[in-house]
């Protein structure tokens, strides 16, 4: 007896589900055999972006290293909702390190696996912004400089979630921290401060540079996977949103990332020795003020008397990256 083969089709929808595809392009996680590197049982809170992102940047780091990995940890929220004493989630070789210092930390595991004869051992190390952007950086710049074979994740949730939240660099202009009320004529979080970690490891011209969402968990495995492919300095930037310092509904975390390149505040790129060489063009773009809206730490720009000043401005920042990096699919040649 003959059968037909079932075509399934997905409308509707900008992604095409698992089943859709052939099993060689299917995500990590649709398969048994994932590593499941950080498992159930730990506490992140409701909707934790990073959470999400953790566990597919793991998974798929895994899978490219043959299982042969080795995970450095910076302090911040990631360690804390995983590893509560005597408790943890990881199941991998999983270091866990001082705030500042994971990339140094990092390096040296690099130099250990090299020195004993094991470079068939990789080296991973992630953090949080905090970690990163501020606390962190001039290890992480050392990390660059040398060179060191370690792949290095950013989980960007835009603040110091785990101690209350407050600013860091990475925090955006208009946003209400716990040290940035808008009070009085304040906006919120000032303009001019902070600074882009992506574009400081572009001008360290090391092997590779790329940012992802955790809206496109494709797009953020194949990142994973082509930065394991190489040797060298590498980091990936992970937009996380985090409910609870955003005041954003749990169950709109996946929506608020993607509104976040929709609208080119969070471009989306790749990069090798300095130069831009793939962009995410914004396939359906939305104003700022779409995913501002979302988020109760803008909710001191809407209403009455509000601050139209400060949605324009930060339109024009989107307007400016949405140039920088050529994200206007009008653009497309």
């Amino acid at each position: 007896m003959s059968t037909t083969p079932l075509k399934l089709y997905q409308v509707g929808t900008f992604a095409a589900g698992n089943r859709l595809l052939d099993p060689d392009e299917r995500t990590v996680q649709s398969s048994t055999q994932r590593a499941s590197s950080i498992t159930s049982g730990h506490r992140a809170c409701r909707g934790c972006g990073e959470a999400l992102a953790a566990r597919v940047v793991m998974d798929a780091a895994m899978r490219a290293a043959g299982g042969r990995l080795v995970t450095v940890n910076a302090t911040g929220c990631l360690e804390v909702f995983s590893t509560p004493f005597p408790e943890s989630a990881w199941q991998v070789p999983w270091l866990h390190s001082l705030f500042g210092n994971a990339a140094a930390v990092a390096s040296g595991v690099a130099a250990a696996m090299r020195a004993t004869g094991r470079d068939d051992v990789r080296v991973l190390a992630q953090a949080g912004d905090g970690g990163t952007v501020d606390i962190g950086l001039g290890c992480l710049s050392g990390m660059f400089e040398r060179n060191d074979d370690v792949l290095f994740v950013c989980y960007d949730n835009q603040g110091y979630m785990n101690t209350g939240v407050q600013r860091s660099g990475a925090t955006p202009a208009g946003a209400s921290t716990a040290n940035t009320r808008p009070m009085g004529a304040g906006i919120g979080n000032a303009f001019g401060t902070g600074k882009s970690l992506p574009r400081i490891a572009m001008a360290h011209e090391i092997p590779y540079v790329a940012t992802a969402t955790i809206a496109d968990l494709h797009d953020l495995e194949a990142k994973v996977e082509a930065a394991m492919a190489l040797h060298g300095a590498r980091y990936l930037h992970v937009l996380v949103p985090c409910p609870l310092g955003w005041g954003s509904d749990p169950s709109d975390t996946v929506r608020v990332a993607r509104l976040a390149t929709q609208s080119g505040l969070f471009p989306v790129f790749e990069a090798e020795h300095g130069t831009v060489t793939r962009v995410a063009r914004i396939r359906r773009r939305v104003p700022v003020e779409e995913y501002l809206r979302l988020q109760a730490r803008f909710r001191h720009l809407f209403g009455e008397p509000g601050r139209p000043d400060v949605v324009a401005a930060l339109q024009a920042q989107a307007d400016r990256d949405i140039a920088r990096f050529g994200l206007d699919p009008e653009e497309e040649s």
